[in-house]
């Protein structure tokens, strides 16, 4: 039977929405089967599309149609109820939420607004639906405007309305409490809920989720977007009237405000905009042009040329119309993977019991190593020890993003390389501030170590002929700098590619940190997180034809790199035929290469030769290599050469979309990794971690680092 969670409100503007993200984020890293719910959503037939299921749906990808998401609109509610009671309501409830649960393992399901008048009655209903869809309700009310006893006792007063209605009730959740006085509203919820009744979460009030965005504000007002709609998710953290002389706002000005100006105070228009890209100015999230007035032709001439990215936006009406109207601007939270969602999420993983919530969630299926959890488990393990990593790469916007997230997350610290007046302006036009202990900037030009670490190179390399002049100058390439710093253990591990090729970001490695004792050669994995799991995939990046000898170097290396990220390793060396049906060069390297493996390695679970089929596949297995304790269940697939393993990572990432993490380097005395020059900000994110438990890892075995 598939399991449900019911995230039930009990008032309006409760914050059910982070609780719901909160839930599947958690749900989708215990199971890939996961759906999403609601039995009611608001307005009428016809009406524009809920926007809670649009930004779930897209959020987190779910192959689930809208429709198939719900069953009533709210509108609808009344005038059946009337007529026939809650019967029919349920019925249709049930209904499309079995069709929809059916191919689930595990459904969150989220209860009503609370738009309508008649808000006990939508109360009731929320406990007959969870009720009726055997789903465990999580309750949700808000602190906001109650003292920490008042806003607990009415959690707990629904708590026993819900149970009274026969309703289970997995906890509660108070939310928008004020972070001054957060443990006293925790206090109060553990004394109101001393029963055993899961408490599961307290959360402050985060302003930066409450504010509403540029993008809000210009649908609110209907506003025209002149500039900068890049940024129109920016949140709005206060609003300045401009009616004063350019010298004397600028010091009025405060981080994430909008700039409400008439459109013909063409001077300060351009300060403004100047203001925002200076790294002596706070970072602003708009200017709102009021009575409907344009800058004059020339200056929208200009800045037209300029790349303008401080969203600035045009209404028709004057300013204290339009300062009336912001009262009663609605936000919400989304849209999908914008910094509110990720400020959300953070939130709930900080302040919700997500252990006892997981361990609910396990119960009732196989535990599976599902891509979400994977990419968890990576920054628990990497948040455990806080390593150092250095980016040489550190005026790159995707790498600039990737630290911000990275840093929010409180992951590990910092160095970015580079020109320190590049740097600052790419952090700043990210809003990531600089504090020299989590997050620093180093330029290897005019650095204090320069002298020091090129005499180490010197030392190093003079066997090769390279001077100390030389030395010099290889030292204030960012790679040779950033590679240093690790060997000489003042950073951790390094991660480097989105903008350098491969070879420039191996070579300094190579010479400067070297292989691991008794390591033939340095390779490396992808990590490809399946629907069905994760598994490894050696060597698909670094070397072209390996030996067998190396072969089973990469096997050994492949099968420790995944049983340090939480895979256990069942390794098949993989060829063009299975056991011993096949004969030729090709597949004898491979033979060489098991046999080599199993004399070094003789607690390592491995199989070879096998084709890919076999490894994976149970069935095939079965028929092919009937006894094998590997074949059908691999997790760790080596591949005979760089031509079949790159081919392979690649067609199973487009035909499947699945997450491939890598390449990942193996083999170094200390960790440096290389990125895809076409990577995301979440593939430097999933790198960085990885390379930051690598370190640890070494740190384990008396590597340092």
């Amino acid at each position: 039977m598939t399991q449900a969670i019911y995230v039930g409100s009990v008032a309006p503007a409760s914050g059910k929405v982070l609780v719901t993200l909160g839930l599947m984020e958690l749900a989708l890293r215990e199971t890939a089967r996961v759906g999403f719910f609601r039995p009611v959503i608001s307005g009428d037939p016809g009406s524009g599309k809920d926007e809670d299921i649009e930004l779930v749906l897209s959020q987190f990808d779910l192959e689930q149609s809208y429709e198939a998401s719900y069953a009533w609109h709210q509108g609808e509610l009344l005038s059946v109820m009337g007529g026939r009671g809650i019967d029919p309501i349920l019925e249709k409830i049930i209904r499309r939420y079995r069709d929809l649960a059916a191919s689930c393992d595990l459904m969150i399901i989220e209860g009503t607004d609370y738009q309508s008048h008649a808000s006990s009655i939508e109360f009731d209903l929320n406990a007959q639906i969870a009720r009726n869809l055997s789903a465990e309700t999580v309750l949700v009310g808000s602190a906001t405007g109650l003292s920490p006893d008042a806003a607990a006792e009415g959690l707990r007063v629904a708590l026993d309305v819900y149970r009274g209605r026969s309703a289970r009730v997995l906890g509660a959740v108070l939310n928008r409490a004020p972070l001054d006085v957060l443990d006293a509203y925790r206090r109060a919820m553990v004394r109101a809920f001393n029963d055993g009744t899961g408490l599961l979460g307290v959360f402050p009030e985060d302003l930066e989720i409450s504010y509403p965005t540029v993008r809000e504000l210009a649908r609110h007002l209907g506003a025209r977007v002149l500039f900068g709609s890049e940024r129109l998710d920016m949140p709005i953290g206060g609003y300045l009237d401009a009616a004063m002389h350019l010298q004397n706002l600028l010091g009025r000005l405060r981080p994430q405000q909008v700039i409400l100006t008439p459109g013909d105070r063409s001077d300060l228009l351009l300060g403004l905009i100047e203001a925002d890209r200076s790294v002596n100015a706070p970072r602003l999230s708009g200017v709102l042009l009021t009575s409907g007035l344009l800058p004059g032709t020339e200056v929208m001439k200009l800045l037209e040329g300029l790349r303008v990215t401080l969203p600035v936006l045009l209404v028709e009406e004057d300013a204290l119309v339009v300062a009336e109207s912001l009262r009663s601007i609605r936000t919400r939270i989304g849209p999908p993977k914008s910094e509110k969602v990720k400020r959300s999420l953070a939130l709930f993983e900080k302040h919700a019991e997500v252990e006892s919530l997981g361990a609910f969630m396990r119960a009732t299926h196989p535990e599976i190593l599902t891509p979400r959890m994977f990419t968890y488990n990576l920054l628990v393990k990497a948040r455990r020890n806080r390593r150092h990593i250095v980016m040489p790469e550190g005026s790159e916007p995707r790498v600039v993003g990737a630290v911000k997230e990275l840093l929010s997350r409180n992951a590990v610290t910092i160095t970015l390389l580079g020109n320190e007046a590049e740097v600052l302006e790419a952090l700043h036009a990210q809003g990531v501030e600089l504090d020299g202990l989590t997050l620093r900037i180093v330029n290897p030009a005019t650095s204090s170590r320069l002298e020091a670490y090129s005499m180490a190179y010197h030392e190093l390399r003079k066997h090769k002929g390279v001077t100390l002049d030389q030395a010099r100058d290889f030292m204030q390439d960012v790679s040779y700098f950033g590679t240093m710093m690790v060997y000489l253990g003042e950073a951790d591990g390094m991660v480097s590619g989105a903008i350098h090729t491969t070879q420039h970001t191996i070579r300094p490695a190579l010479q400067i940190i070297r292989t691991d004792p008794g390591c033939a050669i340095v390779s490396s994995v992808f990590f490809m997180c399946l629907e069905e799991g994760v598994v490894v995939y050696g060597d698909c990046a670094v070397n072209p034809d390996p030996t067998a000898s190396e072969l089973s170097d990469i096997a050994i290396r492949s099968a420790e790199t995944a049983k340090l990220f939480g895979v256990e390793p069942q390794v098949a060396l993989l060829s063009y035929s299975t056991g011993d049906s096949g004969s030729g060069a090709d597949v004898e390297k491979v033979r060489e290469a098991v046999c080599m493996t199993r004399r070094k390695r003789p607690d390592l679970p491995i199989e070879g030769p096998i084709q890919y089929d076999a490894a994976v596949d149970e069935g095939v297995a079965r028929l092919k290599l009937p006894g094998s304790k590997v074949a059908g269940r691999a997790t760790v697939l080596i591949f005979p050469d760089l031509n079949t393993g790159n081919n392979t990572y690649k067609a199973v990432q487009r035909e499947t979309g699945a997450l491939a993490i890598g390449p990942i380097l193996q083999g170094l005395r200390k960790p440096v990794n290389d990125l895809s020059r076409g990577c995301s900000v979440d593939d430097i994110i999933n790198t960085v971690l990885i390379t930051a438990i690598q370190a640890t890892g070494k740190a384990d075995q008396g590597g340092g680092g």
